[in-house]
């Protein structure tokens, strides 16, 4: 087992996989500069795993401290990058602010292992926009990006292939996320959205227990069987062992060629209102929702074919929405009684 560096390790994806990466026996060491997340995470990753987290507060944008860590730690194997802004909406009133730092954080990290590393990216499928087709297969078309976020996803990938197809010994997997949702079974790590959430489930958790005013469906005239918009929900644990399975995948050699590229998602999916009422079910708790008009920049459906994710990665995505809606809930409850 090799030692793999996870970046943006205490943030909502990289902790949970920083889990299941211990659980699967690897050695891992973590960086974040906590500007979205909190370090009270890593004192959550020792309970949960028995494990103090190796941990560095790093700046991936500081080309020479990324160098001086790299170098500080020339038994790293693999890198999980995760560290990136997220927020669609800050994206687009601070676009240099979202290309600065998605940008040279990763072309800092592949100077600093002078391109000799496997790396798993984090992606998006956002990079899809509204496809053609459904459900939307690793081949489909790119199309132009609705947020500066999405645009550093796509351009992001484009850096990586360009590189790769000239530096035999980089070798990447690009994963593209469909909705990752849920909490880890412990309550212990979940999402922490900063401010108002741009994302449907922790703005639900977080209206059901009080924090904020009604949900608003954004749509009701989709041509989808309930008027509202389709995505497709994956449990944050699921995603999270999809990663160890890219890493694993890196180091067999079992990559076709030195860039890959998964979907990770259920290959299913979930309306707005079916999500609404999974958390009902689920928790037993009424929730207060209105209907709004459509939002700009909200594709009308979208799900992936993770048939390739099945057959290259050996996985498959295993909780469904009830569970996702369960534990997210979990954890909204513990925050309440254990603030960040």
């Amino acid at each position: 087992m090799g030692k793999i560096l996870v970046t943006g390790g205490t943030g909502f994806i990289g902790s949970h996989t920083v889990v299941e990466l211990i659980n699967a026996g690897y050695e891992v060491v973590l960086v974040d500069d906590f500007s979205n997340s909190n370090p009270k995470i890593l004192t959550q990753l020792e309970t949960i795993t028995g494990k103090k987290p190796d941990f560095t507060e790093l700046d991936l944008c500081d080309e020479r401290k990324v160098a001086e860590f790299v170098a500080a730690h020339p038994d790293i194997t693999g890198v999980i990058h995760f560290a990136a802004f997220k927020a669609v909406g800050e994206s687009v009133r601070f676009p240099l602010k979202y290309y600065r730092n998605n940008f040279y954080s990763l072309i800092n990290l592949i100077n600093a292992f002078n391109s000799n590393i496997g790396l798993v990216f984090s992606s998006s499928c956002t990079v899809y926009g509204q496809p053609d087709q459904l459900p939307v297969t690793e081949d489909a078309a790119v199309k132009r990006a609705e947020s500066p976020y999405g645009n550093t996803k796509q351009i992001a990938e484009e850096i990586l292939t360009d590189t790769c197809a000239v530096t035999p010994d980089l070798r990447v997997i690009s994963l593209r996320y469909f909705n990752p949702v849920g909490a880890h079974e412990s309550a212990l790590i979940g999402e922490l959205p900063i401010g108002v959430p741009q994302n449907l489930v922790p703005f639900i958790t977080q209206s059901a227990i009080g924090k904020r005013g009604p949900i608003t469906v954004f749509g009701s005239d989709y041509n989808t069987p309930d008027g509202s918009a389709v995505r497709d929900y994956i449990h944050v644990v699921d995603l999270a062992k999809a990663h160890v399975a890219a890493i694993q995948r890196l180091e067999t050699k079992k990559a076709e060629g030195n860039y890959e590229v998964f979907n990770l998602g259920t290959g299913k999916g979930s309306s707005v209102l079916e999500i609404i009422q999974a958390f009902e079910t689920s928790t037993g708790e009424k929730l207060n929702y209105t209907v709004g008009p459509r939002r700009d920049g909200d594709v009308e459906q979208v799900w992936g074919d993770v048939t390739k994710s099945a057959e290259g990665l050996g996985w498959k995505a295993e909780l469904d929405v009830n569970e996702m809606m369960r534990s997210a809930w979990k954890w909204e409850k513990y925050l309440k009684d254990n603030p960040f």
